[in-house]
């Protein structure tokens, strides 16, 4: 199965500011990233469309195929960064609970939210269930959290390798996923 992820385009938050699974506005350039990014997809078509339900993913998918052949999934949603949601990543860097999720984000959690453990059996759940359909080609609009994770589980990356990939807003990736 051919897997292609697209990253949500911009958004109109300021810089600096933990977003995680906030649903914030995209911002004005869509209709460019938007163009850009069906250019690249071309005309090629899909068995299926997921997308995380934020608005910054559904908008995107909504643009790219009818809204009726969307699927949300829930398991697609970036990482819930709980007490931090909406916060300047300064602002709690150099804490205690700072330090402890720096120390090892892949086990910590967040206060009050998720750790990148919890992302990737999320996406491990969302995995299993595609592998019990008979698509060929599946596109999935998200997250960068979601496509390191994805990079994790189908290509056998490191945590530390998956985050140190740049991810850009709009950015697509593609997948083989066996069964």
């Amino acid at each position: 199965m051919k897997l292609t992820l697209i990253r949500h385009t911009s958004v109109d938050v300021p810089k600096g500011i933990c977003y995680g699974s906030s649903d914030v506005p995209l911002a004005p350039t869509f209709r460019n990233e938007m163009e850009q990014i069906r250019k690249k997809l071309g005309m090629g078509t899909f068995d299926a469309t997921f997308s995380s339900p934020l608005s910054r993913c559904t908008i995107l998918a909504s643009a790219i195929i009818s809204e009726e052949n969307i699927r949300i999934d829930h398991r697609l949603t970036e990482l819930n960064f709980g007490n931090w949601e909406m916060l300047q990543w300064e602002s709690f860097y150099e804490s205690d609970e700072g330090k402890i999720w720096y120390s090892d984000y892949v086990n910590n959690r967040c206060p009050n939210g998720e750790s990148f453990a919890d992302l990737l059996g999320r996406t491990d759940l969302f995995l299993a269930d595609l592998q019990k359909t008979n698509f060929k080609r599946v596109l999935v609009v998200t997250h960068a959290g979601v496509i390191r994770a994805m990079m994790c589980l189908l290509e056998h990356k490191t945590p530390e390798e998956a985050f140190q990939t740049p991810l850009e807003y709009g950015q697509i990736v593609n997948f083989n996923f066996e069964k």
